[in-house]
């Protein structure tokens, strides 16, 4: 004898092969649930700071070393030039002692006073060439600047304050004051007891 569902039992296990079937909800929450937990500000915070630290530790090491880089670099240009110099210089030396050397020989003064000349004029033009100018001075406006007044000597023939002699000579490097001018400076010649007296001539 089969046994036959009633209409009832069929409807039931429909809802449950439904509800099965059927994605689980998450239940709604409670009113006296806790809310989640968001990420700690103050975290982010230091993290982002700890960051930034880095990059300028990094960054001033970097800034440093660019410093030690330029200081070998000048140091290295300056012993080069200074090595140019002393080599454009070993000529004059050379001309020097072949000047000694002759003047130690009894016929050798008579040319002494001439090779010295042409020795100081070819060490001149090696200076020159490596950026010194000589200060003009004698007959020249006293110049403060460029010029340093040893005394003063009374010459009517010249204007006041004109360097009427070079103690010293002064030079100029490469566009700035190496060592001033030593100079004697023009004054006005002091006036005699007789100037400005006026006399009076009285005819009775």
């Amino acid at each position: 004898m089969v046994k036959q569902e009633s209409p009832a039992g069929e409807k039931s296990k429909k809802q449950d092969v439904a509800s099965e079937a059927a994605p689980q909800s998450e239940p709604a929450p409670q009113a006296g649930d806790a809310p989640k937990v968001e990420a700690d500000p103050l975290a982010a915070l230091t993290s982002e700071r700890d960051e930034l630290k880095d990059r300028m530790l990094r960054l001033a090491a970097e800034t440093e070393n660019f410093k030690k880089r330029l200081e070998r670099d000048k140091a290295e240009f300056l012993r080069r030039a200074n090595e140019g110099m002393v080599k454009d210089l070993l000529p004059v030396l050379d001309n020097l002692e072949r000047a000694l050397s002759h003047a130690a020989e009894p016929s050798g003064q008579g040319t002494l006073a001439e090779g010295v000349s042409l020795t100081v004029q070819e060490l001149m033009k090696v200076l020159e060439r490596h950026g010194l100018e000589k200060i003009e001075a004698l007959g020249q406006p006293f110049n403060p600047e460029f010029h340093e007044a040893m005394m003063q000597q009374e010459d009517p023939a010249q204007d006041e304050n004109t360097v009427l002699t070079e103690l010293q000579k002064g030079y100029m490097f490469q566009g700035r004051l190496l060592r001033p001018a030593m100079v004697v400076v023009s004054k006005r010649p002091a006036p005699s007891d007789d100037e400005g007296t006026e006399i009076k001539i009285t005819i009775n």
